[in-house]
């Protein structure tokens, strides 16, 4: 899951980019509203935080810009304002949330993986994929009822599959969700998750379709 974090603070931001780091989320920041609404135009996020208060452009006008553009990834609005007012606004210009400092990080994550959830057409928090499981609002999985134990890539990459079960993900948008915009990318290295989590899933759960991408399957062969 692909964060973009637009917040102006260094220090909340980074506090809030470890939490989430930790929580397997993939984080992008940008520091002010015209770095954001860049951003937000050009490259792939599950889901994105957005201030209000920011230098350059303001929240509402980066959100605006964004769906102009026909950007439809979820937006969690994030700002000291929490007077109505500014609420009405934010979900004028199409935010899908609003969380007002103070708060719990830990709610900002389950409302975050809700936001991502929910985008991918699931409403139930517990996807079912075979004898697959995951909570997705707790961020697990299981696997024949046994919590299956997985590297943070390789959660990645299997949460953005259970997502779209039984559809094809193109290999560029795994590599894009699964890995910070900075990072330097092998080649081969999505192919070399897929054939670790092949060997703890069974080989034949994700399937290879040639020239597109991978799919996550309930079918299995006996």
């Amino acid at each position: 899951m692909r964060v973009l974090l637009v917040e102006d603070d260094e220090d909340l931001s980074g506090r809030i980019a470890a939490v989430l780091r930790s929580e397997n989320f993939v984080v992008d920041i940008a520091r002010n509203g015209e770095d954001a609404l860049h951003a937000g135009l050009t490259e792939l996020f599950d889901v994105a935080i957005l201030d209000l208060g920011l230098p350059k452009i303001d929240g509402v006008s980066v959100l605006k810009g964004w769906r102009e553009g026909e950007r439809n990834l979820p937006v969690l609005v994030l700002t000291a304002r929490d007077g109505w007012p500014d609420k009405v606004s934010s979900f004028k210009a199409g935010a899908d949330d609003f969380l007002a400092k103070p708060f719990k990080v830990e709610e900002l994550v389950l409302r975050l993986r809700a936001l991502v959830r929910r985008a991918a057409g699931h409403a139930a928090a517990r996807l079912v994929c075979g004898a697959l499981v995951f909570d997705a609002q707790l961020g697990t999985f299981e696997l024949d009822g046994l919590p299956l134990k997985l590297t943070a890539l390789e959660w990645r990459v299997l949460s953005c599959l259970m997502l779209r079960k039984e559809m094809i993900v193109d290999r560029r948008e795994l590599t894009e969700r699964v890995y910070d915009g900075d990072a330097e990318v092998d080649s081969n290295s999505i192919e070399v998750i897929i054939a670790r989590l092949r060997k703890k899933l069974g080989a034949d759960r994700i399937e290879t379709v040639r020239g597109r991408g991978y799919m996550l399957t309930a079918a299995v062969a006996p």
